[in-house]
């Protein structure tokens, strides 16, 4: 596809309105049954495990699907990509209302999940990577900066909905949004071709020098190790927090207040990382998160008491988590076939997030929910060890642009 410059307004217009579209997808598929699984599991009869099975459903057909999607956005850029996936979610939103049998609702989550590849933040990264070549780095930090509101707009806007109006209608009202404001957002601000004048400039750092495959291979499958650890006890605590919280003793609405403090908690790490992260190599940011996150999920363990410095450094954590996620694999791989790459990442995240929810849910009910913190916390400290091995094997060069 021949590279053209896209005008100045949608260029402007494109990090904000695909951070908008990411709030909302968020809301819509990742973080629904954190709020509403007490609810819908109380209306049906079907139990907690269940309903979160289906979250599970989703994330793994997520994962199944995200090499193709990657490949889609190589080839074709990821406008029509992001549109076609808030379209998926919208209908498998609808699909998710009309449920009366745990088939059909499997089935919904099913459809939700060939959305989520296409919609949420590796179809979004790829798309950035494919746009922007080796300068997605700032892009995809600005990117979470507006993202990281998912959890602080969506957990309050799903528990006012559901008490006002029912799971059901709650699932509708988000199927509106992702058609009355994700779709045309896409549609009208995300460019289709790359920009040349984007693409072709000098890059702010140099990150990497060649290395051989073995070393390479190495190092793939040490970053997909990580980042498949931190996602599954991201997962956990994404889709689990709540319950978490009120099952120590904290109340519904003082948990869901708790949990909106990751959102403010992610933003204000991104935009530290936004002025001095380009000091750093990704790889070093990569480090600090899952350090943050680790020291959260510890703090949480300790009792919740403390749960809101807990969920301040786990937030932060996951802020520049986010980040450095996407902005890894480029500098250590570079911008050719990078859409393809992060679909080659997300597969093995997107199936362990998948199986996540469940294996939460039984570790709470059969250990409590102290002992699945201190597993949590365990796996976060096993990322940060990963994560110095994964530099040594880079054999990367931290080189700041003139």
């Amino acid at each position: 596809m021949t590279s053209t410059p896209y005008p100045t307004l949608r260029h402007h217009l494109t990090i904000p309105s695909l951070g908008i579209v990411q709030i909302l997808n968020y809301g819509a598929s990742y973080y629904l049954p954190g709020v509403l699984g007490q609810q819908i599991a109380a209306a049906t009869g079907w139990s907690y495990a269940l309903i979160i099975a289906g979250l599970s459903l989703g994330l793994g057909v997520s994962g199944l699907c995200s090499i193709v999607v990657g490949k889609l956005i190589e080839r074709h850029g990821g406008k029509l990509v992001l549109a076609g996936g808030t379209i998926l979610i919208a209908i498998g939103l609808c699909c998710l209302a009309s449920s009366t049998s745990t088939l059909t609702y499997f089935l919904s989550w099913g459809i939700m999940g060939l959305g989520m590849s296409a919609a949420l933040y590796d179809a979004a990264f790829a798309t950035l990577g494919w746009l922007y070549g080796q300068r997605a780095r700032r892009a995809i930090s600005t990117l979470t900066l507006w993202s990281g509101f998912a959890s602080t707009v969506s957990w309050p806007l799903s528990a006012f909905l559901v008490e006002r109006i029912g799971w059901r209608f709650t699932c509708l009202s988000y199927a509106a949004l992702e058609l009355l404001i994700c779709l045309p957002m896409i549609l009208l601000c995300i460019p289709a071709h790359k920009s040349l004048d984007i693409e072709t400039g000098p890059t702010e750092q140099t990150f990497h020098e060649p290395r051989p495959l073995d070393h390479r291979l190495a190092s793939f499958l040490l970053l997909a190790l990580v980042l498949t650890l931190g996602s599954t006890a991201a997962a956990v605590i994404s889709v689990h927090l709540v319950t978490i919280l009120q099952a120590n003793g904290m109340g519904y609405a003082a948990a869901v207040g708790i949990g909106a403090i990751i959102g403010p908690a992610q933003v204000f790490t991104r935009l530290i990382e936004r002025l001095i992260g380009n000091r750093l190599h990704p790889i070093w940011v990569l480090w600090l998160a899952t350090g943050l996150m680790a020291m959260g999920l510890a703090v949480l363990w300790f009792g919740v008491e403390l749960a809101a410095i807990g969920i301040i450094a786990y937030g932060a954590g996951t802020g520049i988590w986010s980040i450095a996620r996407g902005t890894v694999p480029l500098s250590l791989f570079g911008s050719k076939g990078y859409p393809v790459l992060m679909g080659r990442l997300a597969m093995p995240m997107l199936v362990a997030q998948a199986a996540a929810p469940s294996m939460g849910a039984l570790l709470i009910e059969r250990l409590g929910a102290t002992p699945t913190l201190a597993i949590l916390s365990a796996i976060a400290t096993s990322c940060v060890i990963g994560i110095i091995a994964l530099r040594l094997t880079a054999h990367t060069t931290i080189t700041a642009a003139p």
